[in-house]
């Protein structure tokens, strides 16, 4: 597979796609940056306007290597079913398609072997599942469907300067693109800003005289690291491996996923907090598995061949901008993915909920249309609303660390925090309960399932002492790995 070259022309409508509804549509739509967050918005405006130009200030890779833009994608990527779902109504066959390339579709639980804050968990199935696979292979097979859109363009090597317009309607975007002394004006009905964590919104916003947004944070300090290992033979169903820090100890949080991956290899990604990083050092690495709360994945990984270097990021930082909170908001514009909230990558939300923004803009562009007045609003606020619940998740846990920095939570998210702690608990033991936290956490339900009446009941009974005390992976999957149940063999 190989991406499109810098420019890809717009194909007549009318003759490719054989439909007189097509070559109605009209307007542009001009999106910034080429992530996953910024495709996928292109996929959802692609069938309700004319054109889509994609702006994006890099070289984007030719095949399976890592985007300039992204020096995380080394580390470990889940793709939730609930975001997985999303992509797959805006671009049907995706799952297929990452299938095809060498992903696995793995199923929860049954696919996951998984030591949390309170126990293991036990390996019951569920409707959920997440694709494993690198980021590298996730973004390559969205992005060539995308560029296959009628309709879309991709501009790489591309700045985006400054936006057109004013306070009250944005106009379009000034663009250079590289090689270029001069700026082009690049008008457009909507302009949507996915590019990323390095997002200029707010900066944009106030030079067209509007008010910043109000942006809160929560910093553990932590620090990831991966390292590829070749797997060994026989293991292509082996399960996901996790083995999940203790946000709520005195000690800080460390913790490890190993996840399979295209290619016959493990693709294993471990964390620190504050004042428990791991180095980069590769020496420091297997020792540093090994001193996790269970020694499981540093067994599976002991003689195993590592294919790469170590690599280590530091930009965890859990960021939210409440965007749609300002008092006025100009028409012809909106924010997304990365640039609205950023996630601890440990809770693997980001890229579902860009996907789900995604699919709600594509439902107010089928229903407003892009020159609607108030549809960027409308848009501002259903990115807000998607990132809402992911946020509280995230920030609820990664505040309990030691060394923390953030606000803390008022009194009643406190009371819900202890509610949540509560549920945890009782999940390891209690199937109901398992099963609407995983629907929670992989973005296919909302919230409220964790209050539905079962799981409430199931709740306050709580766990009983029937926790499990010794990993859910099966004699054959140890055997795989050459060990024994007592060890290696």
């Amino acid at each position: 597979m190989r991406a499109p070259s810098s420019a890809v022309p717009v194909p007549d409508e009318a003759s490719s796609s054989g439909s007189s509804g097509a070559s109605r549509r009209v307007g542009r739509v001009v999106v910034l940056g080429a992530g996953m967050a910024g495709l996928l918005a292109a996929a959802a405006a692609a069938r309700h306007v004319g054109e889509v130009v994609i702006v994006e200030r890099d070289r984007l890779p030719d095949g399976l290597e890592p985007r300039k833009g992204l020096p995380q994608a080394r580390h470990a990527h889940l793709m939730m079913s609930g975001g997985a779902r999303a992509v797959e109504s805006l671009l049907p066959g995706t799952v297929e398609g990452w299938v095809s390339a060498g992903a696995r579709r793995v199923p929860l639980g049954t696919g996951l072997v998984a030591f949390g804050p309170q126990g293991w968990y036990p390996r019951w199935p569920s409707t959920q599942f997440l694709m494993a696979c690198t980021r590298d292979l996730l973004d390559l097979v969205v992005r060539e469907k995308v560029l296959a859109l009628p309709g879309v363009v991709l501009r790489q090597e591309t700045d985006a300067l400054a936006l057109l317009g004013d306070a009250q309607r944005v106009t379009g975007v000034k663009v250079r693109t590289a090689g270029s002394h001069s700026a082009e004006a690049l008008e457009a009905d909507l302009v949507i800003d996915a590019s990323g964590r390095g997002s200029q919104a707010a900066r944009r916003l106030n030079e067209l005289g509007l008010h910043p947004a109000h942006e809160e944070t929560v910093d553990t300090g932590m620090v990831y690291v991966t390292r590829i290992f070749r797997a060994p033979p026989g293991s292509e169903r082996f399960p996901v491996v996790s083995v999940q820090a203790d946000p709520h100890g005195a000690m800080p949080g460390q913790g490890a996923t190993m996840l399979p991956v295209e290619g016959g290899r493990w693709l294993l990604t471990a964390c620190g907090t504050r004042g428990g990083e791991p180095s980069r050092e590769p020496g420091e690495f297997e020792p540093f598995i090994r001193s996790l709360r269970h020694p499981l994945i540093a067994d599976l990984i002991a003689g195993l061949e590592p294919l790469t270097d170590v690599h280590l990021t530091r930009s965890t930082v859990n960021r939210r901008r409440y965007f749609e909170r300002l008092p006025a908001w100009p028409d012809g514009f909106a924010v997304m993915g990365d640039a609205v909230a950023t996630f601890n990558p440990v809770y693997g939300q980001g890229m579902s909920v860009a996907a789900h923004s995604a699919t709600a803009i594509r439902g107010l562009l089928a229903e407003h249309g892009v020159a609607a007045p108030g549809l960027a609003r409308r848009i501002q606020r259903a990115v807000g609303r998607a990132a809402s619940s992911p946020w509280d998740l995230a920030t609820g846990e990664d505040i309990n660390y030691p060394g923390a920095i953030g606000e803390r939570p008022p009194a009643a998210a406190r009371l819900l925090r202890g509610y949540v702690q509560r549920l945890m608990r009782t999940a390891v033991v209690n199937p109901v309960v398992l099963r609407s936290l995983y629907d929670v956490m992989t973005l296919s339900a909302p919230m409220t399932a964790l209050v539905s009446p079962p799981v409430v009941l199931g709740v306050l009974r709580g766990p009983g002492r029937d926790v499990r005390n010794e990993p859910s992976i099966t004699p054959a999957e140890l055997a795989v790995c050459g060990l024994g149940p007592r060890g290696r063999s």
